[in-house]
């Protein structure tokens, strides 16, 4: 869950940047700065117009899907995060300029994009029938990883004599240098298609596994080392119509981290909140979204 704190805008500064004035920010000797100068003076900056720009993307969802994502799924999730943190929770928000406030901001505007995303971006049948051409169900593997070819070698040897269980169990033990696993019998928890921490080319080899027991009769190369891996539950992939809704599922999961489909996402719900802004120095701050010239309305009126 530590995308939640890295993979987002920053919203860093809370402040904000409409309507100021002329009151006082600070005193000081024979001199004061205004809400006007500081505000003249923030929105030259590009943490600035960050922040203008976050806040934009923020109201507009609100406005548009707010009744879909309520403020006890938002906490819930910064618990969540706030736990696997620990301790070192305070110093993550620090280093990354965040404050529970502009966190939990955070987690609202990409809870808010994604309910976004089902709305404006629906799954084609060929796009479903080319994500089923990569759809693995989920399989239970176990392994065996060591750092030398030689040292495979022997194992395979071994399990070529007996590739029982409780023989792969006893030399995962013997030669396995995954500590998290050797003394489980190398056992490793279920994964399919979808699944980003496996070497991809232990993947394929897995995958390749039709039935239990079953095991790589050459050692797979990977980054790193040299694994053999047996098979403990192989699911039948079975027909694309029984899993239309988990492949709709893996394909938004993938829209999510794809920064152009959720930039076209959220340039629909600007479009759609019509933005103006007023201040002819921020004309551009949603280029990132629309052109200057159809994605705002600017106007030096006030």
């Amino acid at each position: 869950m530590k995308k939640w704190i890295l993979g987002i805008a920053s919203v860093a500064l809370a402040v904000t940047l409409a309507g100021c004035g002329s009151s006082t920010v600070a005193n000081m000797k024979g001199a004061k700065i205004t809400q006007s100068e500081y505000y003249e003076e923030l929105k030259s900056t590009t943490s600035g117009q960050s922040t203008l720009r976050s806040m934009i993307v923020l109201k507009a969802l609100q406005q548009q899907y707010g009744d879909k994502v309520f403020s006890k799924k938002v906490t819930a999730q910064y618990n969540k995060v706030k736990k696997e943190y620990g301790s070192s929770f305070s110093s993550a928000l620090e280093q990354n300029g965040l404050t529970t406030k502009t966190f939990k901001e955070q987690i609202e505007t990409s809870l808010l994009s994604e309910v976004a995303l089902k709305d404006l971006k629906k799954p084609t049948q060929k796009q479903i029938d080319a994500q089923w051409k990569k759809y693995e169900p989920k399989i239970t593997v176990q392994h065996i990883l060591v750092a030398k070819k030689a040292t495979a070698t022997t194992v395979l040897a071994e399990l070529k004599k007996d590739s029982s269980a409780a023989n792969f169990k006893k030399l995962a033990k013997k030669y396995s240098t995954d500590t998290a696993t050797s003394s489980t019998a190398g056992k490793l928890s279920a994964f399919d298609n979808t699944d980003t921490s496996l070497d991809s080319t232990f993947k394929t080899a897995a995958f390749k596994l039709t039935k239990a027991g079953q095991y790589t009769t050459t050692a797979v190369k990977t980054s790193s080392g040299y694994e053999i891996i047996r098979a403990i539950n192989i699911p039948a992939k079975g027909k694309e119509s029984d899993h239309t809704a988990e492949l709709k599922k893996q394909l938004y999961t993938s829209w999510e981290s794809n920064t152009t489909v959720m930039t076209n996402v959220i340039k629909k719900v600007l479009k759609k909140a019509n933005v103006s802004i007023k201040d002819d120095d921020l004309k551009n701050v949603l280029s990132v979204y629309l052109s200057s010239s159809s994605s705002t309305t600017t106007s030096t009126s006030n």
